[in-house]
């Protein structure tokens, strides 16, 4: 058997929930096929299978089958964009017509003109018009009853046909009119929702200058390959991620980051593709071109979340599966009950499913486009419907809760020989190949001091307490008070009161052994971000019970940090903000799974690197400054890619707002279908007027769903 392969296939017609499940229904019947997932903003099916069995051709053929079309190679999608497509003065033009066609049908119906003009037009002739207007209708409902699926349109077109059968061929014309409207209506609903994904595939250059032989060359985007030199001039985008070699630019990172204001970039500084230079030029060695790069993760990141669908949503699935079946019961014991062909016909012309399928993801998508166009990565509507109830949030200290920038402030060496110089060149040594901040704030202080470091061997990083290397014939250990008590390392007295001191300062202390010997300590400060306790209080006033900080570091260096946050974010926070000092990267895991035993949504903050298994257990893992990272952006669940505090409270904000948006959405078509329902059952309800009052739902979704288009909360 051949090795599995992950195809991603476009897809082309999609314009609702319900088209998403019948293609990939349609892709999982195919023999070889493991998985699929169908993504209705991206207008693409990601499929897991064996090549041996399965081919692009099986696949094309499928999708051709359950009435939707993928493109042939190198066909460009016809894209549809709203704000070109849908203008204003299209939207009023669509609206006045609506209007006029709906006057003309409540007139009609109450003045007879309908009577008269179907004794005029003979059955036939009516008939015809009726068949070909709603053609594309009644093709994929034919479809569908082929492969033994009823869709949305399946009862309506039972109706119309109930109208015909009567001779009513005038009330079938204006239902397929209304049919026609509400799939204009969605169509537009999905793109709107469809258009942010598309907005940030556009920002992507599609060619890179080269630099080669000496000669710029302009070259497509897919032929340029890791190590080569891209020239960018002022004014252009950045193709590809990469390193500067030289020049210096201001860049907007905005694409990537959210943030308005440029930042500089000089040699060996890194930057990102999709970045605007706007002042100066570079010589770039790019490292990752196309769907590689930073940008190119978060294109596909917002693409698939629709994978990750809510809880609400599958509950509107399984309802809308079940909400057919009743609408029949419904329209037949009306008929046995009211012997009235035109009740009948009106209970199923004004049965609106296409509402329920649409009430959730057309506001999960917007929420999610509008928050990656701001540097907001949300993996799912899943994770925005957790966070909306999240009552417990962790934070990790670390590069998290402060700049991860940290200054060595302190050289204290045990009695004896060793001098300042001797203890920090052997830590900067062992921590030569370390990427914790408090291992870069050694090497930068020694290379501050021109000290110069040695190759360490055998380098082993031990999480949450520090780092091994033999250095210079020397087993050296660089770590907290933990991991210098684990290696049996006496510790003198006055090293343990100058320790004591410094950590009452809200320090970091390191411990410097050579072999099982203390030759002396390292003591670093790092900042707190100062939009910190801000943001703190906001998160109590959206209702998150309780905020504790994990740290590795010790007892007396976790208070005097917490204690501060404390002051500055106000007496009412300190209750509900506590800490855990000394905690491994295992420990943080069972936090969360602590939490949750207790029955708590749990929110875990952290850099994306040291605490990717606890992002990876919480409710909502949330990544900070996760621009670039790898890890940050596969480990978490909602990436922030600035490093800004205020972008956490306001996460929670639109999470909020979207489940307000969903359940209002829900409440609206429920209460509508049902009110519909009652209405044509009775008989108070036309099938006329049901035709126009089911394509209704449909649009007040979509005013609805757009108000998070608009969302500025970050």
């Amino acid at each position: 058997m051949a090795k599995a392969t992950t195809l991603e296939v476009p897809v082309r017609g999609m314009d609702c929930a319900e088209c998403t499940l019948h293609v990939q229904e349609a892709i999982r019947k195919l023999p070889g096929v493991a998985s699929v997932d169908v993504f209705l903003a991206a207008e693409k099916a990601v499929v897991n299978l064996d090549p041996e069995r399965v081919d692009i051709s099986h696949i094309r053929k499928a999708v051709a089958d359950a009435g939707y079309r993928v493109p042939e190679v190198g066909q460009k999608p016809v894209i549809i964009d709203p704000a070109k497509g849908f203008t204003r003065q299209v939207l009023v033009l669509f609206g006045v017509v609506f209007a006029a066609v709906l006057f003309i049908v409540v007139a009609g119906e109450w003045f007879g003109l309908f009577e008269s003009i179907t004794r005029r037009v003979p059955l036939p002739v009516g008939i015809a018009i009726v068949l070909v207007a709603g053609y594309p209708v009644f093709k994929n409902v034919v479809r569908a009853a082929m492969r033994r699926q009823v869709i949305a349109h399946t009862l309506m077109s039972v109706g119309v046909l109930a109208a015909l059968a009567i001779g009513e061929w005038a009330t079938a014309a204006v239902v397929v009119f209304f049919m026609r409207v509400g799939d204009y209506a969605e169509s537009f609903t999905t793109e709107r929702a469809r258009k942010a994904v598309k907005d940030l595939t556009a920002l992507t250059p599609q060619t890179a200058r080269l630099e080669r032989d000496g000669v710029e060359v302009e070259t497509p985007l897919e032929e340029v390959r890791p190590g080569e030199t891209v020239v960018i001039r002022p004014g252009e985008k950045i193709p590809v991620d990469g390193e500067v070699i030289s020049g210096q630019a201001a860049i907007d990172q905005a694409a990537i980051t959210g943030e308005a204001l440029p930042v500089d970039a000089g040699p060996g500084s890194r930057v990102y593709a999709a970045t605007m230079v706007k002042l100066g030029s570079l010589r770039v060695r790019a490292t990752h071109i196309g769907p590689d790069s930073t940008f190119g993760r978060v294109i596909r990141m917002v693409e698939q979340a629709e994978a990750n669908r809510a809880d609400v949503q599958r509950t509107a699935d399984k309802f809308s599966a079940y909400y057919l079946p009743v609408v029949a019961a419904i329209a037949l014991l009306t008929f046995i009950l009211r012997r009235d062909p035109l009740s009948t016909a009106a209970v199923l012309v004004v049965a609106c499913s296409c509402s329920f399928a649409l009430a959730t993801p057309i506001a999960m998508l917007a929420s999610i486009g509008a928050g990656a166009r701001r540097g907001l990565l949300i993996k799912g509507g899943k994770y925005l419907e957790s966070l909306a109830v999240a009552d417990i949030m962790l934070i990790d200290k670390t590069g998290t809760l402060t700049l991860g920038r940290p200054e060595l402030t302190d050289i204290i060496c045990a009695d004896g020989p060793s001098s300042e110089e001797a203890v920090l060149g052997m830590a900067a040594s062992a921590e030569r190949y370390s990427e914790h901040p408090m291992a870069e704030a050694v090497r930068r202080s020694a290379r501050e001091r021109g000290i110069e470091t040695g190759q360490p061997r055998d380098f082993e990083n031990i999480p949450g307490m520090g780092v091994r290397a033999w250095v210079n014939g020397n087993q050296v250990t660089v770590g907290n008070r933990r991991m210098a008590l684990e290696g049996l390392a006496p510790v003198p007295n006055s090293l343990e009161k100058a320790a004591d001191v410094l950590e009452s300062q809200g320090k970091t202390v390191l411990y410097v052994m050579a072999g099982s010997q203390i030759t002396g300590l390292l003591a670093a400060a790092d900042t707190l971000r100062p939009e910190v306790p801000e943001a703190i209080t906001a998160l109590y006033d959206l209702g998150i019970r309780q905020v504790e900080l994990l740290t590795g570091d010790n007892e007396q260096t976790a208070r005097t940090l917490v204690e501060r946050l404390r002051q500055e974010s106000g007496t009412e926070a300190a209750p509900r903000l506590s800490y855990r000092a000394n905690v491994l990267p295992e420990n943080k895991i069972e936090i969360v799974r602590e939490y949750q035993r207790k029955g708590h949504t749990v929110v875990m903050v952290g850099d994306g690197i040291n605490d990717a298994p606890a992002l990876a257990a919480a409710d909502v893992g949330i990544a900070m400054g996760a621009a670039g990272a790898d890890v940050a952006i596969e480990a978490a669940h909602i990436a922030l890619m600035r490093e800004d505090w205020r972008l956490v409270p306001g996460v929670i904000r639109i999470a909020r707002k979207t489940m307000r948006v969903v359940r209002f959405n829900i409440a609206f078509t429920t209460l509508y279908n049902v009110v519909g329902l009652s209405l044509a059952a009775l008989g108070f309800l036309p099938p006329i007027f049901a035709a126009a009052a089911q394509s209704f739902p449909d649009i007040g979704i979509l005013i609805n769903s757009s108000r998070l288009l608009r969302q500025k909360e970050t």
